[in-house]
């Protein structure tokens, strides 16, 4: 930690693995496990196709920075009120979120990148990509975890002036990944970045 010019202490900006020492076992070993054994892929995926984290490693520098952000957001508002969740359950859904993009968008031999076909459509497609490979690690997820996985970019079709669709998991999970991809859209920084400890996977 060190201090800015407002004598504001900067927490820590903590790397993925200790995010995910963060999240309460069983899920904590199989968080491992997705990533150990798909680590190759996932460190060369992009955050997206243009909007946000861009580069090649942008994946892991997403969740990186959405889930350190979730440990700064989460300690204050608990404080102020507690909350109905605990910071585990939001950094599982966080670290989950996009667990299809390095299935999703495939790098090419003349490096270009191509949307994989397979994985064109949200709804009909990447949804049932995703609850095959929870089931396939084993994750034990609850029903908020799993409103998180499918809200946490937004109620959109399922919006209702009656019922709340999101719940405060759900919201909070969306806080983080809507400031990390619209709001810090092209952090971290390639070098320099004004949160200390910060790094970009790849310095792409």
């Amino acid at each position: 930690m060190f201090l800015n010019k407002f004598n504001y202490m900067k927490p820590k900006y903590h790397t993925l693995n200790e995010l995910i020492d963060m999240i309460e076992e069983p899920n904590k070993s199989i968080c491992y496990k997705i990533f150990d054994e798909n680590k190759e892929l996932f460190s060369v995926a992009r955050g997206s196709s243009h909007n946000h984290q861009a580069w090649e490693g942008g994946y892991l520098d997403h969740l990186t920075e959405i889930m350190n952000i979730a440990t700064i957001i989460y300690p204050q508002l608990n404080n102020l009120r507690p909350l109905p969740f605990s910071l585990s359950d939001s950094l599982l859904i966080l670290y989950l979120h996009d667990l299809e993009k390095p299935w999703r968008y495939i790098k090419q031999d003349d490096d270009s990148w191509k949307m994989n076909p397979a994985l064109a459509d949200k709804e009909t497609q990447v949804g049932p990509f995703v609850k095959q490979k929870i089931k396939e690690y084993g994750l034990v997820l609850s029903e908020e975890h799993w409103n998180g996985l499918k809200y946490i970019e937004g109620e959109k079709k399922d919006y209702s002036p009656t019922r709340r669709t999101q719940t405060p998991l759900t919201a909070f999970t969306h806080l983080c990944d809507t400031w990390s991809a619209r709001g810090w859209f092209n952090f971290p920084a390639k070098s320099n970045d004004p949160w200390k400890g910060d790094e970009r996977m790849r310095n792409a």
